[in-house]
């Protein structure tokens, strides 16, 4: 049985509490969370041809809204991709559609996957969470949000090792304690 839309984002806004908050992986996410300035959208798509037009839905609908309203967004999509490797292929036609519909350079699209690998780590390595949330996701992110988070924070190039040193601190035991990245129906 799937979980329900609500349960879905409750799910996800769970996991970037306790973990891309919690942890810090993100330090630019607090001020947008705590702002309410996050949409999500919960795909239902089982193909991805039907994922590709919510996606393109979504970007529209980011280009068009206020930013103070709305800065980003989560597309969640629990019944499709659910494969990592076929997730990331998809990630390519992602990036083709922002630029067919002439974003590029104003939207972006950044990846969250249950099963999430970096391309230089072994699939058990524990750095991989930095990426893992518990549903399929796709960030639909502004640009100009991107250039002033990096025009603020001193060393971006930092975030990813700091991450990386959280993680392998935490370990997989503090991982799963943490019940972040975990769908709800499985915790």
């Amino acid at each position: 049985m799937k979980p329900p839309d609500e349960d879905v984002i409750a799910a996800t806004q769970d996991w970037l509490v306790r973990a891309v908050i919690g942890l810090n992986l993100c330090p630019f996410a607090r001020a947008v969370y705590a702002g309410g300035r996050i949409r999500y959208a919960v795909s239902r798509a089982t193909t991805p041809e039907a994922l590709l037009e919510a996606l393109a839905q979504e970007l529209r609908r980011l280009a068009a809204a206020d930013e103070a309203e709305t800065e980003t967004t989560l597309l969640i999509h629990p019944d499709v991709l659910g494969d990592f490797l076929d997730y990331n292929d998809f990630l390519e036609v992602a990036d083709a559609l922002v630029a067919e519909l002439g974003y590029e350079g104003v939207l972006q699209v950044a990846s969250f996957h249950p099963q999430y690998r970096f391309a230089d780590t072994e699939a058990g390595d524990v750095s991989n969470c930095t990426n893992r949330s518990p549903y399929p996701t796709l960030h639909l992110l502004r640009e100009s949000s991107v250039e002033r988070a990096v025009a603020a924070h001193p060393d971006t190039d930092r975030i990813y090792r700091d991450n990386i040193e959280t993680l392998r601190r935490l370990g997989h035991e503090g991982w799963a304690k943490l019940g972040a990245g975990a769908p709800a129906a499985k915790k």
